[in-house]
């Protein structure tokens, strides 16, 4: 993503999900498992549907539950591995140490699984106790994309922390979600945020019904202005 591209980013439970993003324009899908954990690593199964179903970049979580910490890594790193067997090219994960640190060790032993393929820190860094320097050790680290809200409760809460991320020129690109409403989209294009995130914003009918791909073209012009 260059600095002048707008992007769309629509969370994908499934093929169906993915099919329905990119009728709609999507740029990229975040594959994950168990919205109601917040995503999780899907299925071997899942990811080779969604890959056949789409030829939109997929960008597929690895996170064994509902936590910032890294005590799964081992588990992490063996799923890394059969899902690029499964065909996965992108990635999307991240950890925090105790201190509310980037946890760099946990992040390096998933970097050696995925080879160099490109990945999504998320979320976690809402967290972190200081985002604004979590972001070098991100860039240090070869990582391309934060996915954050600028704070734990969402980005209505997290405009601050977001519009000093978009200052930065160099780094991982900033992609902003969580919580994300259309109306907040024209406010962070003008300071600089190029990359949007949505999920249950493009599922009119919750997160049991798939992707509504008429809400993902709305999205699409929005963000594209």
């Amino acid at each position: 993503m260059s600095s002048n591209t707008a992007l769309l980013e629509v969370i994908a439970l499934g093929a169906q999900d993915a099919e329905r993003a990119q009728e709609g324009g999507a740029d990229r899908l975040e594959l994950v498992a168990d919205m109601a954990s917040d995503g999780l690593t899907p299925s071997e199964a899942t990811v080779r549907e969604v890959l056949a179903a789409t030829d939109l970049p997929v960008r597929v979580m690895l996170r064994a539950e509902n936590t910032f910490d890294a005590r799964a890594i081992d588990e992490l790193c063996a799923s890394a591995a059969r899902l690029v067997s499964a065909g996965a090219q992108e990635f999307v994960f991240g950890f925090l140490t105790e201190d509310g640190e980037v946890d760099a060790e946990a992040c390096r032993s998933l970097l050696k699984e995925i080879d160099g393929r490109p990945w999504t820190f998320h979320r976690a860094i809402d967290r972190a106790r200081n985002p604004i320097a979590a972001y070098d050790v991100l860039a240090e680290l070869g990582c391309d994309t934060v996915l954050a809200a600028g704070h734990p409760n969402g980005v209505a809460s997290g405009l601050s922390v977001l519009q000093q991320l978009a200052r930065r020129g160099d780094g991982p690109a900033l992609l902003v979600g969580g919580g994300l409403r259309a109306q907040q989209v024209h406010l962070l294009r003008a300071g600089g945020v190029r990359g949007f995130h949505v999920g249950g914003a493009v599922r009119t009918s919750g997160w049991d019904a798939p992707v509504d791909a008429a809400a993902v073209r709305e999205w699409a012009e929005l963000v594209k202005g």
